[in-house]
Parts: structure tokens; C-alpha cells; sequence
């Protein structure tokens, strides 16, 4: 018997000691303790996006587009077992205290795999962005490193919101994605899919939404026949906070609380995030349940607790609390943020010399801010390094770094009995005085984020446009024209029209919201100590003017794959100081029927400057009429290369990449010619005007289609 049946079977035998009322008291997020039976009360709420949330002290990686920006399954695995480490550690210390508060379990809800397929939506940045198959690889990734590989999970990972959920925000209790089943499984599935099958993730959590008539967290297609039957899984799904309640309160698919109950239960759903679940018994008395259903969800959940190893203990609770945001942690999450940083252009201006340089004029409202390192759902550090604090700890003596922050990110003013406007002229002032300008602008999470969240003053969280807010715009056409060299750093989780920005500024560093130290590397960057390497998991686009309504998810001219113009900057785009290009590619051996595809290919950095890069692979179906308009990423390695070195690697392309997914929403090979494109950017004219590199061609010809 294996592990997981092991623990299916203790949690079985806990199970039937219960009295009705003891298993329906475990079905909420705040299971409270049973004393005679030895089991403690458990808190099933905690988060870890991007480090240990809201529980104190713990290290601040860079938000999830960030760490999706940097194309690297093993190093996001590194990344999550570090956070699961500290998770360990801090449950060891609040267990031992018995803290049994929210936020201080081992039942992270995360990652986000949905897709950002609209650049309005505020939660995209807790996502690793548009495209399904680099979804899918960084969120098995990040499951494997959060739940480890022994006996025992050394965390529990959740897949989420169970599906076809990104905004609006203010609509979500409410709306009804409406998707073909084309679309359903090839863009907005296959992540889930992966994280379940290969992931083996412990958990799912069901979206606010309904999907084609159905609440997901209710729904008898998604969560039965899909999650269950087709999938396979074997873990619980737990709602969305407070989503069952909508089922009748604004679905209107149901009338009382007591039924939103019973059909979630019925559905699937194991673990109430909110209180509906309370009303259980009432449903049992009124015949819309049976115990039977109380039960299967008790023992799912406890399952899951005794492979966490809470009842028999594990080697994870020797974990001592100092490996809590301890010198190695913290380096990783500043090499983290280094990797992260996508270089959108650069005229010579970076990186900085400083031997050239007397004055660094650093300006604008995210230039000395934390909350603009760190996201949303983010933990407490002990030392938080902006960007001003980063180029000035940089600098040193050498350079005298002037500073103004010029405005606010959206109030017209930074004193209340001010005039509009009140910092503008001490900004442009800096930047006469200065060799060179460093311009911090962007967003945070009072600006993007989920609806109503901590600290989001604006409502709904999500964006109205692509444009920097007003006061942002004026700042920068004022630095700009003073004349000074300029380069924009932006933080920010989503993608922004920065097309004044393109044809002024001299250089352009997309920073994400890079965590709490991502001040010390963005300096890295910038004064040339390491050269940036990520790359955009986005599109930037110029405009909203040919982007569907925002509540339509049909992925007509929506991300890279079905754009029909020019992107500003096209996914998978992103610049380095070196000069890397792939120069060849090669079939390994002849092309086996479901057999993943072995490729050979050839890199040259032919600069000067020793760099990471991404050498990425895209494939295009030349024949079926169910193939996406453009091209699909179909695998990706980083590599290191020295100046002037050339190397070969090997890749993997999985055989699934060859396959279409047609009307009815079936995965079909339907085609026996395709093209492989590789190169360290996409395939689109876009990134060939921007990188003035053309991808390889591998052209791919199949004798086995049907």
C-alpha cells in the first residue's frame, strides 16, 4: 500500500470514530480541535504565491509573473521548496505554541495557473501569465518543490481558481464565463490538467464564477466529471472565500443557503472557505444530502492532513524556525528578482558606468517604495530595499545620487493643501542637475489586485486601461523633456502601454513587483553586475482598441497566439547585455509516434558580456484548421553562456505539442507538417524588428497522422 493509500485508509478509520456532527465541524477553513479523539483544530487558510504570507517574518520572492518572467522550471522548484522550508518552520514554532491562527498552516493556496489572457485584470500578476504551456510547466514545478518528494508532503500545494476565471473582478460573484469547448481545453485546462497528473497537487480550489451555467465551485462538469472521472484526482478541493454563498445570493442557481450547501458537497467540493458548510446538517434534515456526503468530504480532508504527517510526525518537524529568511534565502530571492527583470530596450545607456558618471538623478513614486516590491499576498520582511536604497548602497561614494518622487501613483498631489502637481518641479529639477535619470514608475497593489483585498483602494482591483495613470504620464513626458538620458523602471504586474516610453526613454527595465530586497537587484542590473535575462510571459499591447470586451473569454486576438496585429513587445520577448542567437537546430532521431521529440540545438552569445538567456521554442501546425492562428511555445531552457562561447543543448519537445484540439474540445493529431521556430524570443515579426534576430527554422514532417 502506498503512501497516499495509507493515509486514505488512518483517515477513514479517524473518520468513523466521528459523530455526524464532529465530521460536518471539519468541513470549514476554521476546523476547530475534537478533544477526545486527539485532534487539534487546524487552520486551512494560508498562502505562499510567492513566500510565506501573512504570517510574519518570512522571505519575499518576486511576485508570480515575475518568477514566471524568469523561463525556469528547476530553479521555481528551488524557489518553492525554500518556501515550503520556511513553512515548515514557522508551523513547527506556532504548533509547538498552539497558534492554530489563519495563515500559520501547511495548506498553501497556491499557485494561480489561471491564464492572464486580458492585461486589465488585477490578479494577473499572481499568475505565470498567458500562455497554457508554460502555465502548465512552472505550476507542476512549483507544486513538486511546495510538496517535496518524501513519504510525507512537506507542504500542501492547491491548484487554483477551478476554472476559466480572470476577471472582472467586480463581476465575479455574478458572472458566467461563457467559453467553446475549443478554447475550455486548449488554453484555459491544460495547466490544471498538468498540476493534477503530473503535479500531483494535493489540492484544488474552484473560482467565484460560473463556467458556462455553472458555479465552479458547484459544478457537476468541472469538478465530477473532469477534476474526478476524466483527471483522476484524489485530493480535496476546497472553494473560493465565501464563493458558496454565492450560489444563491447572486448565481441565483439555488434558493437557500442549505441547498448552495448541499450542491457543493454533491458536486465535489470538500472545504468551505467561508461558513455556508455550517448549514450542512440543516440540508442533511431537510434530504438535500446524506451523510454519506459529510463523510467522503471528512475523509478527504484528513487525508490529507495525515500525509502532511500532523498526527504521526515527520522529518520535516526538526525544520528549525532559523532557517526563516536565513543568508541563503534571501540570496535566492534576490537572484530571483535579477532573473526576473525583462530589459524591454536599450540604446548603449545600460548598463551604467560609473566611472562616467558624477550625478544619478532617481525619480518617481516607486522609487523609495516597499509596497511596490512586493505584490499582493506577501509576507513581512526584516529589511526591505527600494530602488533608490539599492542605486545609492550601489554607488557608494562615488556617485552622488539625487532624489525627488515626483508624484504620487494616482492623487494629483503628495500634500493635501498642496497645489496639483506639488512635486513636478523639483523632479525636473533633479534631472537638470543629473548625468543620467533613473525613472521609477508603475503600479502596486492598491491599483491591481483582487477585489476588495488588503490594501487595494481602488475597488475592484482590476485596470480601466493600459495607460500609466495621469500623473505618471506627466511626469515622465516632463523628465523626458529635460534632455537628461533616461531609463524607466517599471514596477508593475501587468502589461502597460509604454509606447511614449519606447520612442523617449533610452532604456526600459520591466522589474515586476521584485520583492522585498528587489532593490539590491535591480541595481545588480543596472550598473552591469549581472546582465538581465528574463523574458515577457505577457504581450505588452499598444492599445485596448482590438482587444475583445473584457468579459468575453474567447481567445480571439487575445495573447500571442491569436494576436492579430503587432504587439508593443510580443511574449517571450526580453533583452541582455550579451548577444546571444541560436544558430542551428537538429532532429536528434526520427520522430516516434507519442514520443516526445529530440532536438539538438546550437547557441552563440557573440557579445561581449557573459549573460543568461532563454532559448524558446515555438511550434506551428502548417495544415489543420483547428491550429492556433500564430505559433505555441513548446518548450524552453535557460542557459549561461560566457562572451563569445557557443554551445549545444539538448531539448525535449513534448509529442503533445504536435496536437490540435478541435470544435468538440478533443485532443487530436490532425496534421503530418509542422514548423519548429527557435530562437531566444518569439516567432512574430514583432521580435525580429526588436532583436534583429531570426529564429531557426526546423521544418517537422509526420507519416502518422490520421
Amino acid at each position: 500500500m502506498n503512501s497516499h493509500e495509507l493515509c486514505k485508509k488512518k483517515a477513514k478509520e479517524l473518520v468513523a470514530q466521528m459523530t455526524l456532527e464532529e465530521k460536518a465541524s471539519q468541513l470549514t477553513y476554521n476546523s476547530p480541535a475534537i478533544k477526545r479523539l486527539g485532534i487539534p483544530a487546524y487552520n486551512w487558510w494560508n498562502e505562499a504565491l510567492h513566500g510565506v504570507a501573512r504570517a510574519g517574518t518570512a522571505t519575499s520572492f518576486p511576485q508570480a509573473i515575475g518568477l514566471a518572467a524568469i523561463f525556469d522550471e528547476e530553479f521555481l522548484r528551488e524557489v518553492a521548496d525554500t518556501i515550503a522550508e520556511e513553512g515548515r518552520a514557522k508551523y513547527n514554532e506556532s504548533s509547538k505554541h498552539e497558534d492554530r491562527d489563519i495563515y500559520k498552516g501547511l495548506t498553501f493556496w497556491s499557485p494561480n495557473v489561471n491564464i492572464f489572457r486580458d492585461p486589465r485584470w488585477g490578479r494577473g500578476h499572481e499568475t505565470y501569465g498567458e500562455d497554457p504551456f508554460l502555465s502548465a510547466r512552472l505550476g507542476v514545478a512549483f507544486i513538486k518543490g511546495l510538496q517535496g518528494e518524501g513519504e510525507v508532503l512537506k507542504a500542501a500545494a492547491c491548484a487554483k481558481h477551478f476554472a476559466v476565471h480572470s476577471g472582472p473582478e467586480d463581476l465575479r460573484h455574478e458572472f458566467n464565463a461563457e467559453v467553446s469547448l475549443k478554447d475550455l481545453w486548449e488554453t484555459y485546462l491544460p495547466a490544471f490538467e498538468a498540476c493534477v497528473k503530473e503535479g500531483k497537487v494535493e489540492s484544488v480550489m474552484g473560482a467565484y464564477n460560473r463556467t458556462n451555467g455553472e458555479p465552479c465551485c458547484g459544478s457537476y462538469f468541472l469538478l465530477r466529471d473532469i477534476l474526478r472521472n476524466k483527471w483522476g484526482f484524489d485530493g480535496h478541493v476546497v472553494s473560493d472565500c465565501w464563493a458558496i454563498k454565492d450560489f444563491h445570493m447572486h448565481h441565483m442557481v439555488t434558493s437557500t443557503p442549505q441547498e448552495s450547501a448541499a450542491l457543493a458537497i454533491d458536486a465535489g467540493c470538500d472545504l468551505n472557505c467561508g461558513n455556508t458548510y455550517l448549514l450542512l446538517l440543516q440540508a442533511l434534515q431537510e434530504g438535500l444530502i446524506t451523510e454519506e456526503h459529510i463523510t467522503r468530504a471528512a475523509e478527504r480532508l484528513f487525508t490529507t492532513r495525515f500525509k502532511l504527517g500532523l498526527f504521526e510526525g515527520s522529518e520535516y518537524d526538526q525544520i528549525p524556525y532559523e532557517v526563516v529568511e536565513c543568508k541563503e534565502h534571501i540570496e535566492l530571492a534576490i537572484e530571483a528578482a535579477r532573473k526576473s527583470a525583462v530589459l524591454l530596450k536599450n540604446d548603449g545607456i545600460l548598463p551604467i558606468d560609473k566611472t562616467k558618471v558624477k550625478t544619478i538623478g532617481v525619480i518617481g513614486p516607486n522609487a523609495n517604495s516597499r509596497r511596490a516590491l512586493k505584490g499582493n499576498y506577501y509576507g513581512t520582511s526584516s529589511r526591505y530595499i527600494t530602488v533608490l536604497e539599492g542605486i545609492q548602497d550601489e554607488a557608494g561614494d562615488e556617485v552622488r545620487i539625487l532624489y525627488s518622487k515626483g508624484c504620487e501613483l494616482v492623487k494629483d498631489r503628495t500634500e493635501p493643501l498642496a497645489y496639483s502637481h506639488d512635486r513636478l518641479m523639483e523632479a525636473v529639477t533633479v534631472a537638470e542637475h543629473s548625468d543620467i535619470v533613473v525613472l521609477c514608475l508603475g503600479l502596486d497593489e492598491t491599483i491591481e489586485g483582487e477585489e476588495m483585498d488588503e490594501g487595494n483602494n481602488v475597488g475592484s482591483g482590476d485596470k480601466k486601461d493600459l495607460e500609466l495613470p495621469e500623473v505618471q504620464r506627466k511626469l515622465l513626458e516632463k523628465i523626458v523633456a529635460v534632455g537628461k538620458p533616461t531609463i524607466l523602471c517599471l514596477l508593475a504586474g501587468s502589461a502597460i502601454n509604454l509606447s511614449y516610453a519606447q520612442e523617449h526613454c533610452n532604456g526600459i527595465l520591466m522589474a515586476w513587483y521584485p520583492g522585498a530586497r528587489g532593490g539590491k537587484a535591480i541595481a545588480d542590473i543596472l550598473f552591469g553586475k549581472t546582465s538581465p535575462s528574463g523574458k515577457l510571459p505577457i504581450t505588452f499591447y499598444a492599445s485596448l482598441d482590438n482587444l475583445p470586451p473584457f468579459t468575453d473569454y474567447s481567445m480571439k486576438n487575445r495573447t500571442y497566439r491569436y494576436i492579430e496585429e503587432k504587439p508593443l513587445y510580443p511574449f517571450g520577448y526580453g533583452l541582455t547585455y550579451g548577444d546571444v542567437i541560436c544558430t542551428g537546430a537538429v532532429l536528434e532521431e526520427p520522430i516516434k509516434l507519442n514520443q516526445d521529440i529530440k532536438i539538438k540545438v546550437s547557441v552563440k552569445n557573440r557579445g561581449k558580456v557573459a549573460t543568461e538567456d532563454v532559448v524558446q521554442v515555438y511550434i506551428k501546425d502548417e495544415e489543420s484548421r483547428y491550429a492556433v492562428r500564430n505559433t505555441s511555445l513548446c518548450g524552453f531552457k535557460r542557459i549561461h553562456l560566457n562572451a563569445g562561447e557557443e554551445k549545444e543543448f539538448h531539448m525535449m519537445i513534448p509529442f503533445e505539442s504536435l496536437k490540435v484540439v478541435n470544435d468538440e474540445g478533443e485532443r487530436i493529431l490532425d496534421s503530418n507538417k509542422f514548423t519548429l521556430y527557435i530562437g531566444v524570443s518569439g516567432a512574430d515579426e514583432r521580435s525580429v524588428e526588436l532583436t534583429k534576430k531570426e529564429p531557426v527554422i526546423l521544418p517537422l514532417i509526420l507519416n502518422c497522422a490520421k
